[in-house]
């Protein structure tokens, strides 16, 4: 009889442990949030919010990219659960190119796209035949030549194309050449190049200010919203998204984006 009890008892234990177990993992498994990012200025605003969305129970574990490419790879193929890094109209290009099924939760800031050079200090003095780089990636492309096309450098055939090419210049008074280069590779080659016009992100990390040393940069009424990005079918079921959504808009990260990059980067909520 009392073997009986026992072994109703180890049963029991063994119900319940196998329970918990499995409870246990189920937390584990939740409670961790990976972010992939550019480190400027996204890893940053992550790390801001990391303590944040631990006492909610979400462990932030932030997933380092230096290219436009391996993030959005990266979330499409599961090896992370959100990105943070671009803006909407590369995402919706991005995704038609490769096929992928990605979208928006959600706008942060806009980094301001600027021309910086290491021979010229005034867009003035701007010499004919200049060799300007640009990012080699569509939308970012397009943006870069919208900028010099507003400040009347060239013109477009169409300066609402976000996709624009060099071969859409119909007129070029400076006869300026142009190099395309993949983005994070500009801030680096501007020994080489007249100008070139950087992606604030690259341009923080390469210690350039973008309101001080750029010759030119977009407006406030920029349409390149930096966003959050996940899977489709997680947009709506995944509460650790929408936790990191909301802390990302909240007050508090409004303000430091403010006083931390001084016009740099600038919040959108």
């Amino acid at each position: 009889m009392i073997k009986k009890i026992i072994a109703v008892f180890v049963l029991i234990g063994l119900v319940i442990g196998g329970s918990q177990l499995v409870i246990n993992n189920n937390v584990r498994a939740n409670e961790v949030l990976e972010v992939g990012a550019t480190p400027l200025p996204h890893a940053e605003l992550l790390e801001q919010v990391r303590p944040v969305l631990l006492e909610q129970g979400i462990e932030l574990e932030i997933v380092e990219f230096t290219d436009y490419v391996a993030p959005n790879l990266a979330l499409d193929d599961g090896s992370i659960d959100l990105n943070f890094f671009q803006h909407e109209p590369y995402l919706n290009q991005f995704s038609s190119d490769h096929g992928l099924d990605l979208v928006s939760v959600g706008a942060i800031h806009v980094e301001p796209i600027g021309l910086y050079s290491n021979n010229y200090n005034d867009i003035d003095d701007l010499s004919e035949g200049a060799l300007i780089g640009i990012p080699n990636d569509p939308s970012n492309e397009g943006r870069a030549l919208i900028l010099l096309h507003n400040e009347g450098l060239i013109e477009l055939e169409d300066p609402e194309d976000l996709n624009a090419t060099p071969l859409d210049i119909v007129d070029n008074p400076l006869n300026l050449e142009f190099r395309e280069l993949e983005a994070a590779l500009l801030p680096r080659s501007l020994d080489d190049l007249d100008g070139a016009v950087i992606n604030t992100n690259y341009a923080l990390e390469a210690d350039l200010n973008p309101l001080e040393d750029s010759l030119i940069i977009e407006g406030d009424e920029s349409p390149y919203s930096n966003v959050l990005v996940v899977r489709a079918e997680d947009e709506e079921d995944d509460d650790r998204i929408q936790a990191l959504l909301e802390v990302l808009q909240s007050e508090e990260i409004r303000e430091f984006i403010l006083e931390e990059y001084e016009g740099s980067v600038v919040p959108v909520f």
